[in-house]
């Protein structure tokens, strides 16, 4: 296993980062595995980039899909364990509270409690209005790893993220929208929440300029 240890990560307590992986590759198929390892190496660039910090953001990086291929029954059973609110959506498609169930894996499974890092697992699929930073690198990173494509799109989007995270949070969200509407799938409010949120933002912080 320690093959596939990040040499880029900051020291998580190798441990904890073992049991980690460990559990993945018994739980998540090896590609996304490699998806994740992606977000977390990305996660780290853009903490650094930004000042943040880098160990949270590669916890939640390696810990954001733990509950990704969780059975909808599962999902949602933890979620209404855990008393959160679900939206119509939600019930609707329960692979949307793999975020939010995930969160409560990293806590119970790896005794992750740190406040920062869960609400970023949390909010990296739908992000959040006002979401905090640390947020914004994961919901960034998961978005825009490399195994995502290399459209001209895409690369715009990754160099925009290393300079602007406001801004970039807004433009990924419409690009998913536009991904979520052309494939004529259901929409969560929070999504939509999320990009109006940043980008009134990004406006009333230099409106001419867009």
């Amino acid at each position: 296993m320690s093959q596939s240890l990040n040499p880029l990560a900051p020291p998580i307590h190798p441990n904890q980062r073992e049991a980690v992986l460990t559990w993945l590759k018994a739980n998540v198929p090896d590609a996304r595995v490699r998806h994740i390892l992606r977000v977390e190496e990305m996660a780290i660039d853009l903490a650094n980039c930004h000042g943040l910090d880098a160990e949270k953001a590669a916890k939640a990086g390696l810990m954001h899909d733990l509950a990704k291929f969780f059975k909808p029954v599962r999902l949602l059973q933890m979620a209404q364990k855990e008393g959160l609110t679900l939206d119509l959506v939600d019930l609707s498609n329960p692979h949307l509270l793999h975020a939010e169930v995930g969160a409560i894996v990293a806590r119970d499974q790896f005794g992750v409690f740190d406040p920062d890092t869960l609400q970023a697992i949390r909010d990296h699929t739908l992000g959040s209005p006002g979401m905090s930073a640390l947020s914004c690198v994961v919901y960034l990173a998961d978005g825009l790893e490399l195994g995502r494509g290399d459209t001209p799109e895409l690369e715009e989007l990754r160099q925009l993220s290393r300079q602007d995270l406001d801004q970039a949070i807004w433009r990924l969200a419409d690009y998913s929208l536009k991904h979520l509407l052309d494939a004529r799938h259901l929409i969560h409010p929070r999504t939509v929440l999320t990009r109006n949120w940043f980008l009134q933002k990004v406006f009333k912080r230099s409106p001419r300029k867009h």
